[in-house]
């Protein structure tokens, strides 16, 4: 299996970390109804679950994108470089969010959007 292929794991998991985030010592969690404690966060832990929901809502892209390149024979090196710098770019924006710095997690997003295009691109 290749690195890229790697990434599209990483990726389903960045979610799972960051709600884990919001929860993990939360001395009020109620895991019966997550959806609506959740709406009740405030500070990181409120940024942790929209960073959580912001993954969700890319990696569909990133996981399209990866296999299109894979399977159109896009450039191997290209396509491993371009979804390790997506998922550098979101790391780096889990930590913006996570610190409050929405102009930086822009950047981030910005970067790992283009990531995607260039994943289309390769592939042509």
């Amino acid at each position: 299996m290749t690195f890229a292929l790697w990434t599209i794991l990483a990726a389903i998991l960045l979610p799972i970390v960051t709600t884990g985030m919001a929860k993990w010592g939360a001395p009020d969690l109620d895991n019966n109804a997550p959806r609506i404690w959740q709406e009740g966060l405030t500070g990181w832990r409120k940024r942790a679950d929209w960073c959580h929901r912001n993954h969700f809502e890319a990696l569909p892209a990133f996981a399209a994108a990866v296999l299109v390149a894979q399977f159109a024979h896009a450039p191997q090196s290209t396509t491993n470089l371009l979804a390790g710098v997506w998922l550098a770019f979101r790391i780096a924006y889990t930590a913006c969010y996570l610190t409050n710095r929405a102009s930086l997690r822009s950047i981030a997003w910005v970067g790992a959007f283009v990531c995607v295009i260039g994943l289309f691109v390769a592939a042509a």
